[in-house]
């Protein structure tokens, strides 16, 4: 344990949201996958109907947590992110906007974001992706806070687990390996969203610049990765689960299709 909760009790929340995809699997598109909408709000005090678009509901989430301020981090091209949500009025939050500098991975992305939250705690999650728990970001940061945990996982039951991180975690809520896409499992959960301190926030930082030389020879990393290196550096990385129901990415067509049949 490097940082602890009670040693920064007045840290500022952040939000962190990497919009740096190339949307390839649901590709062509109209606008970035961010943007897609996928059911429906209400406003106005006639309650009229609008499109919710898929990145709506993470930071509605967020917001849900006590967090109002967040950064998303686009790539070169996705201006209408920064267009729909402007300052964040639409879902009262002040939101800003980072464009990434390296095409190698989520982690290269978030990383862009290091000059404005190393100083904060992060609250992290993967804006083409839909869960079921609206206090799910609340969980996490009451676990980080009770056990001073370096990064808090939030975890959800895996449907498909040869696609995606799978969780080794003890019956102390530790984790004790990530492992990315296996094609044969015992375990049965995966994770979407954490909350993670100052001491991940430099990890990251620091192992990225590390490995930056050989990142363009080398295949796309992933968040999942960076926080097994951490792990194996002996940060504290715990895991809380937060929904019963697996996470739907609509990154994928066949989950984009699940959501669009569930929507009201």
């Amino acid at each position: 344990m490097s940082d602890d909760w009670e040693s920064f009790p007045s840290r500022e929340i952040i939000g962190l949201i990497p919009a740096g995809g190339m949307a390839t699997r649901i590709a062509p598109l109209p606008c970035s996958k961010e943007l897609y909408p996928v059911g429906f709000r209400k406003v106005g005090l006639g309650q009229e109907v609008r499109p919710k678009v898929v990145s709506h509901y993470l930071l509605e989430k967020m917001r849900a947590a006590g967090i109002t301020k967040a950064y998303i981090i686009l790539r070169e091209g996705k201006w209408d992110i920064p267009e729909y949500f402007r300052d964040g009025r639409l879902v009262d939050m002040h939101l800003g906007y980072l464009i990434r500098d390296l095409p190698f991975g989520p982690p290269y992305t978030l990383d862009q974001a290091y000059p404005f939250v190393q100083q904060a705690v992060v609250a992290f999650g993967f804006p083409d992706i839909l869960f079921q728990s609206e206090d799910a970001f609340a969980v996490l940061l009451t676990r980080q806070r009770n056990s001073g945990a370096d990064v808090v996982l939030g975890l959800f039951p895996a449907d498909r687990p040869n696609r995606v991180d799978m969780v080794d975690v003890d019956k102390n809520g530790r984790v004790r390996q990530i492992i990315i896409k296996p094609r044969r499992t015992a375990l049965s959960y995966t994770w979407s969203i954490a909350v993670w301190t100052p001491a991940f926030t430099r990890f990251l930082h620091a192992h990225l610049t590390a490995q930056k030389a050989v990142a363009a020879a080398s295949p796309e990393v992933s968040v999942g990765q960076i926080i097994q290196a951490a792990i194996a550096k002996e940060l504290q990385v715990e895991a809380v689960q937060v929904s019963n129901e697996p996470y739907l990415d609509i990154g994928t067509p066949e989950d984009l299709q699940k959501a669009i049949t569930r929507s009201p």
